[in-house]
C-alpha cells in the first residue's frame, strides 16, 4: 500500500513507520516538521520519503499528486500540560492542522486513520489539549458527512514503550520514572498517586492502527471511534512501586484526569485486536536491563 504517516518522526510515528515497512511493498511517506521534543532525524529510514514541513502545509502545491490508500494521522501537540501555556498553538495544530489533512485526504482517495485521546472521556472542556483533540474528531466526521471520507479515531491511553519522551513537559509518566530510576533520584507522584491510568504499549498501538488501516470504513452501520487501551489501569502509586525505591509527593495539576480504562470491546470484536504488552513485564524488564548494566 501506499501510506502517509503525519507526525512520523515523533514517538508513536517512528515505531508506526518501523513497523508499516517490516510488510514487503508498502511505500511509506511522512511529513513532520520536528518540533517536538519527541520527534528526531534519528528516526529517520533510507527505505522512507519524508517531508519535513507542518502538516498545515501539507496542500500546498508541492506536495499534490501523489494518490496514497491510507493515512495515518498523527501529528499533533500532545500532553495536557503544556496546552494551558499556548492554547493559541495548540487549537492551531491539532484542530486547523487535522482539517488541512483531512483536506489533503479529500483530494488523493485515501482512508483517514485519526489518531485520538482518551483525554476526551474526562470531559473535552477540561484542557485545551483534551478540546483540540476532540474537536480534530469532529473535522473527521465532518469530511466524513459532507464529502464522504473514509475517517476512523482511535482513541489513545497513556502510551509507552521504546522512544517514549523522559524529560521536558512533554515526558510520559513511564517515561519519567525510567529517567529518574535511571539517575537514582525519588519518584515523583503529583496529587495522591491514587489516580488510576490505563496504560498501552507503543508496540499494541501500531498493530491497532494497522488493523484499523487495513479496513475501509465508509458503512453507515460501522463504528468509527474505537480505544486503544489495555481494559486494565494501575494507580501512579502502584506504577512507582513496581519502580521501587523513594516516593516524593507534588502538588495536583490541574486538567487531568482522576482515572482511565479504556473499552476495548468494540475493537476486539470487529479487528480482532486485543493488546499483547503488559506494564508489569514491560517494567521488569527495563528494572532487569538497568541491573545488568549496572553489574557490567
Amino acid at each position: 500500500m501506499n501510506i502517509l504517516v503525519t507526525g512520523g518522526l515523533g514517538f508513536i510515528g517512528s515505531n508506526l513507520v518501523d513497523y508499516l515497512c517490516e510488510t514487503p511493498n508498502n511505500d511509506v511517506t511522512v511529513i513532520d516538521n520536528l518540533c517536538s521534543e519527541s520527534s528526531s532525524r534519528s528516526y529517520m529510514r533510507d527505505d522512507v520519503e519524508y517531508w519535513i514541513d507542518d502538516i498545515r502545509n501539507i496542500n500546498l502545491a508541492k506536495y499534490a499528486g501523489k494518490e496514497f490508500d491510507v493515512v495515518y494521522h498523527l501529528a499533533a501537540l500532545a500532553r495536557i500540560q503544556p496546552s494551558f501555556e499556548d492554547p493559541l498553538t495548540y487549537l492551531s495544530t491539532d484542530i486547523i492542522g487535522t482539517a488541512a489533512v483531512c483536506e489533503y485526504v479529500r483530494h488523493c482517495g485515501a482512508r483517514l486513520v485519526y489518531a485520538g485521546s482518551s483525554s476526551f472521556y474526562a470531559g473535552h472542556f477540561l484542557n485545551p489539549y483534551a478540546f483540540a483533540k476532540y474537536q480534530g474528531e469532529q473535522v473527521c466526521q465532518l469530511y466524513y458527512e459532507v464529502y464522504g471520507v473514509s475517517t476512523v479515531v482511535a482513541r489513545f491511553f497513556n502510551v509507552y514503550g521504546d522512544r517514549q519522551p523522559t524529560t521536558g513537559p512533554y515526558a510520559t509518566v513511564v517515561g519519567i520514572f525510567e529517567d529518574l530510576t535511571q539517575r537514582g533520584f525519588p519518584l515523583t507522584v503529583t496529587d495522591d498517586g491514587n489516580q488510576r491510568r490505563d496504560f498501552t504499549h507503543v508496540d499494541d498501538i501500531c498493530r491497532g492502527l494497522v488493523a484499523l488501516g487495513s479496513r475501509t470504513w465508509c458503512k453507515d452501520d460501522e463504528p468509527r471511534i474505537f480505544n486503544f487501551g489495555t481494559a486494565v489501569n494501575h494507580s501512579i502509586n502502584e506504577l512507582a512501586d513496581m519502580f521501587g525505591g523513594e516516593k516524593v509527593y507534588l502538588p495536583k495539576r490541574p486538567g487531568e484526569a482522576r482515572h482511565t480504562l479504556a473499552d476495548i470491546r468494540l475493537m476486539i470484536k470487529h479487528t480482532n485486536w486485543k493488546p499483547q504488552r503488559t506494564l508489569p513485564e514491560y517494567i521488569s524488564s527495563f528494572l532487569k536491563d538497568q541491573k545488568e548494566k549496572k553489574d557490567a
